[in-house]
């Protein structure tokens, strides 16, 4: 079975059980510029050719690890179907024309965010930047808000998927699949 078909199957099974308003929040890691992991929380937008799409600001400090090393790794945890998946590959820019899409269909606020905020930079003042969002959003209920340069995605063409289901006697059910001269793989692992 093709795994990506199967990860879709599971992604919508966990959306229907628990309602989730974000279903594809899944933990991202990279490699840092000091050589340690470096883990946070995006949203998958969705599966395209193959390729499991997030967005994000690409100057920020996982855009910058992503330029220096693209080899990343994925982690989905589904708690209400007893489920997590595991996803190793490699991370290519998408396409302007497709970031702008992705960005359009943001919410007002968090466009603003991408706009006014330098994310990971320091922060000298909260309340300043508070206000500033505010301001932003009273100044521009009306307007269409211009994705800015260094908003953008990647696709993350998998190299391995591991599905686990989870089991009550605690011997899950681990299924991993690897890319081999473009066919899947798959082997079942012990728990």
């Amino acid at each position: 079975m093709d795994p990506l078909e199967l990860f879709k199957e599971w992604y919508l099974e966990e959306k229907t059980l628990s309602g989730a308003a974000l279903p594809g929040a899944c933990c991202l890691t990279t490699l840092g510029l000091d050589n340690f992991p470096n883990s946070r929380f995006v949203s998958l937008k969705e599966i395209k050719n193959g390729a499991f799409i997030i967005t994000g600001l690409t100057d920020s400090r996982k855009g910058q690890e992503i330029a220096v090393d693209n080899k990343v790794a994925l982690a989905f945890w589904w708690p209400c179907s007893a489920k997590q998946v595991r996803v190793q590959g490699v991370a290519v820019p998408i396409d302007p024309e497709e970031a702008a899409v992705y960005f359009a269909e943001r919410d007002t606020a968090a466009q603003l965010v991408s706009v006014i905020s330098r994310q990971g930079a320091p922060l000298g003042d909260y309340d300043k930047m508070h206000e500033a969002l505010r301001e932003a959003l009273a100044a521009g209920k009306h307007r269409q808000v211009a994705r800015p340069e260094g908003w953008g995605g990647y696709a993350i063409t998998p190299a391995r998927i591991e599905l686990m289901r989870f089991s009550e006697t605690r011997l899950h059910h681990r299924n991993l699949y690897e890319q081999k001269d473009g066919q899947w793989v798959q082997q079942q692992l012990q728990p």
